[in-house]
């Protein structure tokens, strides 16, 4: 009788954890998708799925995890948490246990394509301290020829996230109705944060940028700078890094240009929108402002010469009738047209480029942008003109040469 009821004593205990472990909150988490999810969510595409099956095989997930948790560490640093229906078309779940590398989320949109063909090529390239190894194989000798495999998953990576933000507050406002937990604060904490808090994504028109001064720990912006941007614009800032060579547009020449401190600010709080550059929100403005500084040394000490009037005259023509309408009449980067350009229109005000720059700009176009080539509409004399007259459109102090103090 003792083995008798210890056996249905524990074939019933089994029973009853199986089902309040497993069967009820999968159906409570089915009934919760139904109700919360968007009436026609995004699909994934035929790429995407192929992307999530080589993400699973070549085991991303033992260091990713895809779930913001419902905790504040989570949302400060992510965004909102994960809603059950954002994970409907997971067979099996990629939500990983272990964050050697950043939660992935919201990673769609948070970099830009050749950003990740490169980071997957050579890791260490973008950057530094990376453990993450190399996926050379998914691509034929270099990360400007990614194979179909690499497209594939640099497709489901951009998906991530995304079903939710296309949702839009209408998804959003559905999903709070649907949840009709007014006085649950877990639940709640879904929806009081904004969706993306990612410190990398970039923001176009940073008016919400930090001043940095024109002091900084140039022992420490040094140390930042080799870790986090080098990689991209290489150790003297002339664009040169392991990783400038693959990406579009490429890494500016941070020694071919003075900014302001308020330029810097803006690049490194809100990346550069439609590049690789990203932002670094998620350091202090302190870290900031000793990055800047560094940049701001690189700057070559390089004489100009003086045009004749007659030349600054035509720059000031040549510039009104064939550029104002991206870099705006005062070159301040609002022209008529700078809105409809993924890569924004460059500021003159803020930042001064020298005038060999300068020219190779106009002569030669900006590769990965809207700037083309203008040596088959003007003349030699009008591009040197045109580009001097965008050098004396700028309003700031000179930058401090070769690291020296401002």
């Amino acid at each position: 009788m003792s083995y008798l009821v210890a056996s249905i004593g524990g074939v019933a205990f089994f029973v009853l954890s199986v089902s309040v472990l497993g069967v009820w909150p999968g159906r409570v988490l089915e009934d919760q998708t139904r109700a919360m999810s968007p009436e026609s969510p995004l699909p994934v595409t035929t790429s995407e799925a192929r992307g999530r099956a080589i993400y699973g095989r070549e085991g991303c997930a033992y260091c990713h995890t895809q779930q913001i948790r419902y905790v504040d560490a989570d949302i400060r640093r992510f965004g909102a948490p994960t809603l059950a229906w954002e994970t409907r078309l997971d067979y099996p779940h990629l939500w990983g246990t272990r964050r050697i590398g950043p939660d992935l989320a919201r990673a769609g949109a948070t970099r830009s394509d050749d950003w990740h063909y490169a980071h997957l090529f050579a890791p260490r390239t973008v950057v530094r301290d990376s453990v993450m190894p190399p996926y050379a194989w998914l691509f034929d000798g270099s990360p400007t020829r990614p194979g179909q495999s690499a497209r594939d998953l640099v497709a489901y990576l951009q998906s991530l996230g995304q079903a939710r933000e296309i949702a839009g507050p209408e998804g959003e406002a559905h999903a709070r109705a649907a949840c009709n937990c007014p006085d649950d604060h877990m639940a709640q904490m879904a929806f009081r944060a904004p969706l993306n808090a990612s410190p990398a994504r970039t923001r176009r028109g940073g008016a919400d940028a930090p001043a940095l001064g024109l002091k900084g720990d140039t022992t420490r912006g040094a140390d930042l700078y080799a870790a986090n941007c080098a990689g991209c614009h290489g150790s003297r800032g002339d664009g040169m890094g392991p990783a400038a060579e693959w990406l579009l547009p490429r890494p500016a020449v941070l020694a071919e240009h003075d900014y302001t401190t308020a330029r810097l600010a803006d690049a490194l709080w809100n990346g550069v929108a439609g590049t690789s550059m990203q932002a670094w929100r998620d350091h202090s403005v302190e870290d900031l402002a000793a990055i800047a500084r560094v940049v701001r040394g690189f700057r070559a000490d390089s004489p100009e010469p003086a045009l004749p009037d007659t030349l600054q005259d035509l720059g000031r023509r040549v510039y009104e009738a064939n550029c104002a309408q991206c870099h705006g009449t005062a070159g301040a980067g609002d022209g008529s047209a700078a809105d409809e350009l993924a890569v924004a229109p460059t500021n003159f005000q803020v930042q001064r480029p020298t005038l060999g720059q300068s020219l190779r700009a106009v002569r030669n176009g900006v590769e990965g942008t809207r700037m083309g080539s203008w040596t088959g509409r003007l003349t030699e004399a009008e591009l040197l003109a045109a580009a001097s007259h965008v050098r004396a459109l700028f309003q700031g102090n000179p930058a401090p040469v070769n690291g020296g103090a401002p």
